[in-house]
């Protein structure tokens, strides 16, 4: 199910909900992802609502446990200011947070930095190293579990048949493959941010300084977190980032096919209609099958 978003919608949710905003100026974001329908409210806040119920959950996740993850993390997170209920109309629950200024983390401006490489190994580390969700808040948290890497495999070979007018899909299965086949994680699930990739990061002043987008947030194999490596990263800054970060080799197998996942999933939804993914996804699975050589 989708809902068409627009600014009366907006207008009309935020009149109704949270009236102290009512009269501050709304401003439409381009869109930067496949989730949410992003809104800058007056200078200082931004709302952001779900474009369909697949990311229906993640307001009330993020505005539960970001404000006691933000103190331990190095970077910036997002500050959840009030959850938003379904109504006129629209059906799930949706955010307000604080607007965070930044620029966005261009492969062609951070792929070759080093200090970026180091910066976002330095994130995973502390959010890898954080206390359990239980240590935090008693109880089961079933909205932290994830999917595993082998919960996609279906999807995936279908989307490598899909594009396979564009890569070498034996290629691409043979990644695929030595990923599933790896080890698991063999010591306790960790905190992930479980999206972590340029689309999710902003910079300032030459550094990369926030992390965005957290409805990924869960418990699981800090694999899924090597995004970033093939998104962002040059080989060369790529090898920095696994050196600051000390993983296993199978460790980095299973990022790679995670990487892959994301990268041919999105490539073969988007390739008639998204011309910003494809050249992103393209850039994603090109650098995947370039290591996958050097293996």
């Amino acid at each position: 199910m989708r809902v068409d978003i627009d600014d009366v919608l907006i207008g009309r949710l935020i009149e109704a909900q949270f009236p102290d905003w009512s009269g501050l100026p709304l401003r439409r974001l381009p869109q930067a992802g496949s989730d949410n329908v992003i809104y800058r409210l007056g200078p200082d806040l931004a709302v952001r609502l779900p474009r369909g119920e697949w990311a229906a959950w993640q307001a009330r996740k993020e505005f539960r446990w970001l404000p006691g993850l933000a103190p331990l993390l190095p970077l910036g997170i997002p500050e959840p200011v009030a959850v938003g209920e379904p109504g006129c109309g629209y059906p799930w629950s949706w955010s307000v947070a604080r607007w965070r200024d930044g620029d966005p983390v261009l492969a062609e401006q951070f792929g070759d930095s080093e200090s970026a490489a180091r910066d976002l190994a330095g994130f995973l580390r502390a959010l890898w190293c954080l206390p359990m969700p239980e240590a935090i808040s008693p109880g089961p948290h079933p909205e932290l579990r994830r999917r595993t890497l082998a919960d996609r495999d279906a999807a995936v070979r279908r989307s490598i048949a899909a594009i396979s007018d564009e890569f070498d899909s034996g290629v691409l299965t043979r990644v695929w493959e030595r990923a599933l086949a790896a080890p698991p994680w063999p010591a306790e699930a960790v905190w992930v941010h479980g999206d972590f990739h340029t689309g999710n990061l902003l910079a300032r002043d030459g550094r990369v300084t926030a992390v965005l987008d957290f409805g990924g947030l869960g418990r699981g194999d800090p694999a899924c977190d090597l995004d970033v490596a093939y998104t962002l990263m040059t080989g060369r800054t790529r090898a920095v980032f696994r050196d600051e970060l000390g993983l296993d080799a199978h460790t980095w197998d299973r990022g790679r096919g995670w990487s892959l996942a994301g990268g041919v999933n999105a490539h073969a939804a988007y390739a008639r209609t998204e011309p910003r993914v494809v050249a992103q996804t393209r850039r994603q699975i090109a650098a995947v099958i370039a290591e996958d050589a050097l293996v």
